[in-house]
């Protein structure tokens, strides 16, 4: 909601898919935990046996082979928390905002990814922004922060997703290509009347949102 607004909004329900994978994803934050504080050799084979059980979970949840995913959940098991993540809606003095072409998905998108330690959220929408599209820019304003559960976001993990607003460094060059340019198929700047039919669900709804911040109304988002 926005801070100060009481007006329900309308929650889709869940799938039996997204279902399993938050409760693969609660499994994990505890065997994490327990993992870390287990102080014998019984304790830390039941957490283990947990594990297994939540990746046998989310891969069945994901339609993949467990032994295809495995490798990928190394490094997510070892995480005891929901994974921040951060996305920057770049407005440009014409109002007009710059999204992706996943190439994942091949749906439109403001461009971000997960943050990375000794790094702030806004720090790391920067960096994000300039890794996938070359163009270097400054947050202005917090537009929200969204639990990925609630916002349409297709994932099989719990992320926290800060979302900024963000202007372009015109004194500076774009770099072309940008580094991570393998992420994306095409880019392009959008008048909000103009915004293309496929965006990404998990943005379509923070991108509105990023634009009445861009109006003047600086009360952040926050799920409740």
């Amino acid at each position: 909601m926005t801070a100060g607004d009481d007006e329900k909004q309308i929650t889709p329900q869940p799938t039996l898919a997204q279902k399993l994978a938050l409760w693969a994803d609660i499994l994990r934050d505890c065997s994490v935990v327990g993992l870390h504080f287990a102080q014998n050799v019984y304790e830390r084979d039941r957490y283990q046996k947990i594990q297994n059980v939540a990746m046998e979970m989310i891969a069945e949840a994901s339609g993949r082979e467990l032994e295809e995913i495995r490798p990928l959940l190394v490094k997510v098991f070892s995480c005891p928390a929901p994974f921040p993540a951060a996305d920057g809606a770049v407005i440009d003095e014409q109002g007009r905002m710059l999204l992706i072409r996943r190439a994942d998905n091949g749906l439109w998108a403001m461009p971000g990814g997960g943050l990375e330690v000794g790094e702030t959220p806004a720090q790391g929408v920067v960096r994000e922004i300039l890794e996938e599209t070359g163009v270097t820019c400054e947050p202005v304003a917090f537009v929200g922060i969204y639990d990925s559960r609630l916002c349409g976001t297709s994932s099989l993990h719990q992320l926290y997703q800060f979302s900024f607003l963000c202007r372009p460094r015109l004194d500076v060059a774009v770099i072309d290509p940008p580094p991570h340019a393998h992420e994306i198929r095409e880019m392009g700047w959008f008048a909000e009347k103009d915004l293309p039919d496929d965006i990404d669900p998990g943005h379509a709804r923070r991108i509105p949102e990023a634009f009445r911040v861009w109006r003047g109304d600086k009360s952040a988002y926050f799920d409740w």
